[in-house]
């Protein structure tokens, strides 16, 4: 059984090569899709979606909010690790913060509508107590122009994952030099900045790059609680591929084709900083 320990990995190959081939495929098709009109070669569609009000709101829009979750997302998903890790002893216990990872996004999204729509439980408390004249006088976070709501979906649904992410960070650290730290007189904030942070900074990144990634792109939360007008990019390229007007597809195309290069721009940017950062580290010069 040797060559199957060996060679196990080819076991692995077709469901890579089938993987490869139908994703390589629809990127291929997207991209030739966007850039030839008539037969031709053409940039005009990409020129097209970036005069257009819709994409520039939308995009705009999507990207307020896929920074503003993520941002928190972290910062939350970070505290509640650090917490954890020092305050919190129980295994049991800190299972508990990864329970909603086990729900799809849509549940989350559907659970904020039932909890806090204007026809919801808190706004039917909040009448029945007093609070309110009318139920519609409830704070308005469902549907509303700022995606509040959207925003509470997504920093509730991936700091658990956050969570997942940096905790085994932190239980490979060397504690030592925490104790060394205060020794000299440092504070906790000494510790979490010469101790903690260059090595939870770059799986932090990782996972922000992850989490802003997918909330840029996601669906079903922004269909549930966003908002006819700005709306989310996904939810405008979906209208113009699936709208009985077919010569809006090439224009989704490039939509999405362009918000792809952001992410990956963004995502090669961070990898050049981070083996600089290492290579600078591994010199022994860590500035």
């Amino acid at each position: 059984m040797k060559w199957l320990e060996k060679d196990s990995f080819l076991f692995l190959l077709p469901a890579f090569l089938l993987t490869i081939v139908l994703v390589g495929y629809g990127v291929m098709m997207a991209i030739s899709e966007s850039l030839h009109k008539n037969g031709r070669l053409t940039f005009q569609y990409y020129i097209d979606v970036f005069k257009n009000n819709n994409f520039i709101a939308s995009l705009s829009y999507s990207l307020w909010i896929a920074l503003v979750s993520t941002f928190f997302s972290m910062l939350i998903g970070l505290l509640i690790t650090r917490w954890l890790y020092y305050y919190l002893k129980s295994d049991f216990l800190k299972i508990i913060y990864w329970i909603p990872m086990l729900f799809p996004h849509f549940v989350w999204g559907y659970m904020m509508v039932l909890l806090f729509s204007q026809s919801g439980w808190f706004s039917s408390l909040a009448y029945r107590i007093g609070i309110i004249h009318h139920p519609d006088e409830f704070l308005v976070i469902i549907k509303d122009s700022h995606g509040i709501g959207i925003m509470i979906t997504y920093i509730w649904k991936e700091t658990p994952f956050v969570i997942l992410m940096l905790l085994p960070v932190y239980h490979q650290l060397n504690h030592q030099l925490s104790s060394v730290v205060k020794t000299l007189g440092g504070k906790d904030w000494d510790v979490f900045k010469t101790v903690e942070w260059p090595w939870i900074m770059p799986v932090l990144f990782e996972t922000s790059i992850i989490v802003f990634a997918f909330i840029l792109s996601a669906y079903e939360v922004p269909y549930l609680l966003g908002t006819t007008y700005p709306k989310m990019i996904s939810l405008l390229v979906y209208e113009w591929f699936f709208e009985g007007d077919w010569s809006n597809r090439p224009k989704a195309f490039a939509a999405m084709l362009s918000v792809t290069m952001f992410i990956f721009s963004i995502m090669m940017a961070y990898t050049s900083l981070l083996i600089k950062k290492r290579y600078q580290m591994m010199k022994g010069n860590g500035k």
